[in-house]
């Protein structure tokens, strides 16, 4: 709304909701009439969102598929690390605590002596 005076945005802003549906505009009114921008940026699309390594979703199971041999990889499998993905990428809590787990417990493997690598 920076772009218009005030009064135009006001004006416009009020355009734009008696245009809408008495639903969407009942949503609207439940949220706030004062808080609701008509004009504010979308957010990004998840296909393009960014890890903090720069990389998107696609870009960390592309690469990270290529490591693993080919008789690990199926659909199962491949749906589950692309799901992980999605959810760490998006910073989702949920799949925040599966990979803390998938940690520890990997730390716990090695310390009782039942895993031999660290790769």
């Amino acid at each position: 709304m920076s772009e218009f005076s005030p009064e135009e945005a006001a004006r416009r802003k009020k355009a734009v909701f008696d245009n809408m549906s008495p639903r969407r505009q009942k949503h609207i009114l439940k949220r706030g009439y004062d808080r609701w921008d008509p004009f504010e940026e979308p957010k990004d699309p998840i296909d393009i969102r960014k890890d903090k390594t720069k990389r998107t979703t696609q870009d960390l199971v592309r690469e990270f598929l290529q490591t693993r041999t080919g008789e690990e990889r199926n659909n199962a499998y491949n749906r589950g690390v692309l799901e992980i993905a999605l959810g760490i990428v998006n910073g989702d809590d949920r799949f925040r605590g599966m990979y803390e787990f998938a940690c520890w417990y990997r730390e716990l493997l090695l310390k009782d002596g039942y895993c031999q690598t660290t790769t």
